[in-house]
């Protein structure tokens, strides 16, 4: 069962994250993004970015770990291995550019049972190094209660 206790708490922030320019290039083409501010430098200073631009699914390269770790943790009681993803959103607040240094809080917003599922709601909050907002991110996560399959 898991600890309804965190419902409402926010994990510590992770330590910093740096955004490399060869990741965003990486994940770009593996999703086919052909926009050439994600690939080319040149063009994503003409469109008036710092770098190469991310990308808005690019987050869950960095969010989806710190998740992964708080789910895995015995603490919280969660079934990770029957688990399915119900649902997720990503609002951008600015463009990740590379080079950025991107710092993950996780909030616990919601958990429930319902029809014999565990229903967890969970919100990143992506900020730079200076507090400032980035991106938010939400999932709903689902898995089996105990004694059912």
């Amino acid at each position: 069962m898991p600890d309804v206790s965190y419902v409402g708490k926010a994990l510590p922030p992770t330590a910093p994250y740096r955004v490399g320019r060869e990741k965003i290039r990486e994940f770009a083409l593996a999703i086919g993004e052909g926009a050439s501010v994600c690939r080319d430098v040149g063009a994503a200073r003409a469109a008036g970015h710092s770098d190469v631009v991310a990308p808005p699914t690019f987050t869950v390269t960095f969010t989806m770990p710190v998740i992964e770790a708080f789910l895995r943790d015995p603490a919280f009681g969660w079934d990770y291995l029957r688990m399915v993803h119900g649902d997720q959103s990503i609002t951008l607040h600015r463009p990740i550019c590379g080079g950025d240094d991107l710092v993950t809080t996780i909030h616990v917003d919601d958990l429930k049972t319902r029809g014999g599922s565990h229903m967890l709601t969970l919100r990143c909050e992506v900020a730079d190094t200076d507090g400032e907002p980035v991106a938010t991110t939400k999932l709903l996560l689902v898995t089996a209660a105990e004694g059912e399959s």
